[in-house]
């Protein structure tokens, strides 16, 4: 099963702000292995097979530093191929000496770090479906220590070449204000449903039954403020649906709920209640 392909709905492009185009184009070039796109005096888009667009960087008027304590980008997550990916890229993060988190998650092994704007990145691997373990509903996921000598065990004598060609934007992972509404809206609304909850901080949530191909916590606090517009962060992400008639049904539901639908250079963008915007992209 693939989780990032038609008819399931998934996260396609993530687009951030960041205060110096130039050092993110370096950055993301030069550490992640992405290949630059298109760019402007403002704006970069990046790929990893030369053709998709998985991430856009831009450098907004009077920018101001990413705000502490706000909704908005708690992680974008690249999903990698294969484990010995993931095992050469984590060689490539020690041999330039790039500070990683890290974790196990059962469904997943995954590394943390951060662009120099402070936005949050995940790279991972999935485990086989198979492996994952249902009860309820609800997939168990954990935070387990990542077992690095295991994992660099496969990928001993091969290159770092940037990122693969299968690369996709696995996941996004999201600051909200509270968690009630944020269901509703991202349930009723755009048709998710929900995998995991975590205590009462955190939901994930997925098509198709995949680990979760969002999530969305009050960690910065129940409460928190949207971001002012010109600051860095996530500017919105996209949610790509296999058909014109998939997005015509989320814009009614949407619409149902009382979320504010709008168009926005030609595609269409909904709101969270908590400011996170989503551009609507139909496959077909």
């Amino acid at each position: 099963m693939n989780f990032h392909r038609e008819p399931i709905t998934f996260v396609g492009q993530v687009n951030l702000k960041v205060q110096s185009l130039e050092r993110s184009i370096a950055f993301y070039k030069e550490i992640i292995g992405f290949t630059v796109l298109e760019q402007t005096s403002r704006f970069a888009t990046f790929s990893a097979d030369g053709k998709t667009a998985l991430l856009s960087v831009e450098q907004p008027e009077q920018v101001v530093p990413k705000q502490g304590r706000t909704t908005g980008l708690y992680h974008f997550a690249l999903l990698l191929p294969k484990r010995t990916d993931l095992a050469k890229i984590v060689q490539h993060f020690v041999e330039i000496g790039i500070q990683l988190g890290s974790s196990d998650h059962l469904v997943s092994e995954a590394l943390y770090l951060s662009d120099p704007d402070g936005n949050g990145i995940e790279i991972y691997v999935d485990r086989d479906p198979s492996e994952w373990n249902w009860s309820n509903g609800e997939v168990e996921m954990t935070v387990d220590p990542l077992n690095f000598p295991d994992l660099l065990s496969v990928g001993k004598q091969q290159s770092w070449k940037g990122l693969p060609a299968e690369t996709v934007m696995g996941h996004i992972h999201l600051h909200v204000s509270e968690l009630k509404k944020t269901e509703e809206f991202y349930i009723k609304g755009l048709g998710f449903e929900v995998v995991n909850r975590f205590g009462s901080q955190a939901l994930f949530i997925s098509d198709g039954k995949y680990h979760h191909h969002i999530g969305l916590n009050t960690w910065n606090g129940v409460g928190a403020p949207t971001p002012p517009p010109n600051s860095v962060g996530l500017e919105s992400f996209t949610l790509m649906l296999s058909s014109e008639e998939k997005k015509n049904n989320i814009i009614s539901q949407l619409k149902e709920i009382g979320a504010s639908v709008t168009e926005d250079n030609g595609s269409v963008v909904t709101t969270d209640p908590s400011g996170n915007r989503i551009r609507l992209i139909a496959n077909k």
